[in-house]
């Protein structure tokens, strides 16, 4: 499967010029073969929490419209997160749950609350969602926790995509839950920053060999008020060989990954036959 990563320069708080560079840069994925594409976190907005209520979305969304009709275009799968905003007690008809229960009310005017909001198309239909349910730092004091971690379905690819959101990557228990559900592919979408290179290109090779699982990890390059952000967003195969490495420039990477190879790597170095769940229980 060609899968694709867009390493792009989020810029701050500009929705429309995300939008218009995200969808311009995944066509040239496109063109390239590319049959899923990932976006970084938050990637229309960056964490804009000056005009926090302008970057939200709420459901059913313009923008993510626009990337349904992309994936149905292009016949592709195209996934990333955004800012998500939810009014208490609404109904939502996007087919995304609302979570009342692990709510940060962040604007009490109106009761509403926000999520760091994952989204799959595939070919057009909303395949699924996920919201980041490990917030970091700053961020807990603006969104709600997400309270499930469950690989998304895809139907026409017939497989399983693990799912999880940049500060996740330092909770292995993520990776190995979404693994042991049957994930076929593991893919992190992030806005992860300096001074951390060296902990992001250790981690996200470590998710790919402990869960002998591919591994698309696609963070942001730039700037935002507070901090730089240093890319080298890769794609890692079962093995944890990097197999494309975006550096430290606005890009895209493509490769054709063997899902398949996960199988092989599991026979030869039998990992999950030889865990020994008696012992890790906490209780």
């Amino acid at each position: 499967m060609k899968v694709a990563c867009i390493q792009m320069d989020v810029l701050h708080c500009r929705k429309q010029e995300n939008l218009e560079k995200a969808l311009h840069m995944a066509l040239k994925a496109v063109r390239k073969g590319a049959e899923l594409i990932v976006l970084p976190e938050v990637f229309s907005t960056g964490f804009c929490y000056e005009n926090f209520d302008h970057a939200a979305e709420i459901l059913p969304s313009s923008l993510l419209e626009n990337l349904a009709c992309f994936s149905d275009a292009n016949d592709c799968v195209i996934m990333g997160s955004v800012i998500e905003k939810v009014v208490q007690e609404e109904t939502s008809d996007s087919g995304i749950p609302v979570d009342s229960e692990n709510s940060t009310l962040s604007d009490s005017s109106n009761s509403s609350f926000y999520y760091n909001l994952g989204f799959c198309f595939e070919s057009g239909t909303l395949a699924g969602s996920y919201r980041k349910t490990h917030p970091f730092k700053t961020e807990n004091s603006y969104f709600s926790k997400g309270s499930s971690i469950e690989p998304i379905s895809l139907k026409k690819q017939n497989l399983k995509i693990g799912f999880e959101i940049c500060y996740e990557l330092r909770f292995p228990e993520v990776a190995r839950k979404l693994s042991l559900a049957g994930s076929d592919l593991l893919v992190t979408t992030a806005s992860f920053p300096n001074p951390r290179s060296e902990h992001w290109n250790i981690l996200v090779k470590a998710r790919a060999i402990e869960n002998q699982i591919p591994h698309i990890a696609c963070n942001r390059i730039g700037s935002a008020p507070n901090c730089s952000y240093f890319g080298n967003s890769m794609i890692i195969d079962a093995w944890g060989e990097v197999k494309a490495d975006a550096g430290n420039k606005e890009c895209i990477i493509v490769h054709d990954l063997d899902l398949s190879g996960k199988n092989e790597v599991r026979k030869m170095i039998p990992v999950f036959e030889n865990r020994r769940t008696e012992l890790y229980s906490e209780d």
